[in-house]
């Protein structure tokens, strides 16, 4: 008898088509393992990458930073009213002139603490300290289906799952719930561009369009 049975699939092909999987796949094994065990066997072994093609990363900072998120939320509350405060400079300097400086500094900060991603919508203080952008499938709004007995990642086996970390977090946070809060798809235009001076500016005029209104 064969060790494979054939499985129809939807997937783009010719016409009657049969993708192969090990009868195993039904019993609670995740697409990402049933992926691998199908996929072709070489002598080549990709070294240090994974699946999103990026290089892994210890997790240690980026854990270290999640268990003291409530920490970490008090100091960024004072640095953006610090930021907020130094909007005139960024203004009369111009947000164009400052943000290459203000983005080489907030990529190296942020991406030692949170390995991040310079998505351009940072919304730690949202998840716990967690960066959403960390999960391969850059899941926004929570964990996807595929999350591991022990936690961790369906895709990266040795990767804490990014929403389970984000939880523990925002327990932590007195902003907490706000990681019930839908979060707006990612905006690729705003990639490797600053959070910090695009928060502050619109901080700014919001600031600016209280006081015509109170006056």
């Amino acid at each position: 008898m064969s060790e494979l049975q054939p499985v129809s699939t939807t997937a783009a092909g010719p016409a009657g088509g049969e993708e192969k999987i090990p009868p195993s796949a039904t019993g609670g094994m995740t697409q990402a393992t049933m992926v691998k065990k199908t996929a072709p066997k070489t002598d080549y072994k990709p070294a240090d990458v994974s699946p999103q093609r990026r290089v892994q990363r210890r997790y240690s900072v980026r854990l270290w930073s999640i268990r003291h998120s409530r920490l970490l939320e008090w100091f960024y509350a004072r640095f953006a009213d610090i930021f907020l405060l130094l909007h005139p400079l960024w203004k009369g300097i111009g947000y164009g002139r400052v943000e290459t400086p203000v983005k080489f500094v907030e990529k190296h900060v942020k991406g030692l603490m949170f390995d991040c991603r310079m998505c351009g919508q940072c919304v730690l203080s949202s998840t716990g300290m967690s960066c959403p952008m960390n999960c391969p499938k850059q899941l926004r709004n929570g964990p996807c289906g595929g999350v591991r007995a022990n936690g961790n990642c369906e895709v990266e086996p040795d990767m804490p799952c990014v929403w389970v970390k984000a939880w523990e977090g925002s327990r932590n946070m007195v902003q907490g719930d706000a990681i019930l809060n839908v979060q707006k798809p990612v905006d690729q235009s705003l990639r490797e561009t600053s959070a910090w001076l695009r928060v502050t500016a619109q901080a700014a005029a919001a600031r600016e369009a209280a006081k015509k209104e109170a006056a």
